[in-house]
């Protein structure tokens, strides 16, 4: 359908928090005809998804659309970052990459509804606007709405303004307005706000996918996991679609408080951002895959794995998820993974997962050869070996002594 940028129809990215609540009525307010739309990239249960569409309705939303994504989110991200081990300054896993399918799926709506506008509820202090944005300007000609954004030009008190707004249009605040910020989604559980911001120890609260230590189970836990060229397909033999395999890895090492951290990071438009995140799925997954691709490919591709991650790391993180660039990586990234198929076995008694196992026809190992056991070269080999490898740090030592 042909979208006009005369056209009064707005798609608002609608999460039913209170940032996106107000933007309803402020879009209404601008003579807009709204239609929200809530992309469900898992995490939330149906009685929490009409809650949310009935409250889009509530505020005033001529129609409430829903879409899920969750098997987009594995396939265009989850498939990939496990390719890659990629985590940002070596710990994050970016779980905020659903942010992507969003803009998509709205702008999709967008093209449907035969309009330009779309609008989201990110405000001007983080990295969600950039994703949002970026996204936008990566897949078309749009017209960006950012209510919040523009509210932070009137006032400072952002949150206790819309919950004000909302009180005099006869409205209340959404019931997750609390003192934290909660995202969830299929890949994991991120938290912020409150002391977190404040570099203290996260509270009790803080606690949702992760059990603590004193809830864990007594028996440890044992998973396998088969791979077919990268991609995990079997969990404990069963084969299974993979927003499922990443849902019930995320129950089951949960409870062994497996996948908790917390992170300091740096704002790409320049802040410090520190959060608690529990991702139990996608920690089990890199220690399986890894543990798989170590023992199959050879040592020039696991060392250039590490150069090709920070680089797509970087581009997912910024903004550039649909940048020719990170094409190009996932390229390489899945012909590097044609020899990993096999099945790994994790094991946890708590707080941290094993690959205890590895069981592959690719296994790249020389019978005559052994570890720290035996070797099919002799000696003399070794030492000539070591006498070549190390003749310009050799030579070096001796110039410069001298």
């Amino acid at each position: 359908m042909t979208t006009d940028s005369s056209s009064n129809i707005v798609v608002l990215a609608f999460s039913g928090g209170l940032d996106t609540s107000y933007c309803i009525l402020h879009l209404l307010e601008q003579g807009f005809e709204v239609h929200t739309l809530f992309v469900d990239t898992g995490g939330l249960t149906k009685v929490e998804t009409d809650a949310i569409r009935q409250r889009a309705l509530g505020l005033g939303a001529i129609e409430h659309h829903q879409v899920d994504v969750s098997q987009a989110i594995w396939d265009e991200f989850v498939v990939p970052l496990v390719w890659s081990q990629a985590r940002v300054l070596g710990e994050y896993p970016m779980l905020c990459s659903d942010r992507y399918l969003i803009v998509r799926r709205s702008l999709e709506l967008c093209d449907q509804l035969g309009t330009v506008h779309f609008a989201h509820g990110c405000t001007g202090m983080g990295n969600d606007q950039l994703r949002f944005d970026q996204t936008v300007r990566s897949l078309g000609d749009y017209v960006i709405h950012a209510p919040v954004r523009e509210l932070q030009k009137q006032v400072t008190d952002i949150r206790g303004h819309e919950k004000a707004v909302l009180e005099r249009a006869g409205h209340s605040a959404p019931g997750r307005s609390g003192q934290y910020s909660i995202n969830e989604n299929i890949l994991g559980v991120t938290i912020s706000g409150s002391e977190i911001d404040r570099f203290e120890a996260p509270g009790s609260d803080t606690w949702t996918l992760c059990r603590p230590r004193s809830e864990w189970p007594v028996e440890p836990l044992e998973v396998t996991l088969d791979f077919r060229d990268g991609v995990a397909t079997h969990l404990d033999g069963e084969a299974l679609p993979g927003p499922e395999i990443l849902d019930r890895l995320n129950q089951a090492f949960g409870r062994y408080g497996v996948g908790r951290h917390i992170y300091t990071g740096d704002v790409t438009i320049g802040l410090k951002g520190r959060i608690v995140f529990e991702c139990p799925g996608i920690d089990a997954l890199l220690t399986a895959h890894q543990a798989l691709e170590d023992t199959v490919n050879t040592r020039l591709q696991n060392q250039f794995r590490h150069l090709v991650a920070q680089r797509w790391a970087e581009l997912v993180y910024t903004g550039f998820f649909y940048e020719p660039h990170k094409v190009d990586l996932e390229a390489y990234l899945a012909s590097s993974q044609s020899a990993v198929s096999g099945r790994v076995t994790l094991q946890t008694e708590g707080g941290r997962v094993y690959a205890v196992a590895v069981d592959s026809p690719n296994i790249l190992q020389d019978e005559s050869a052994v570890y720290a056991q035996s070797c099919d070269w002799t000696p003399e080999e070794a030492e000539g070996f070591i006498k070549l490898l190390g003749k310009s740090s050799t030579i070096a030592a001796r110039v410069r002594k001298a």
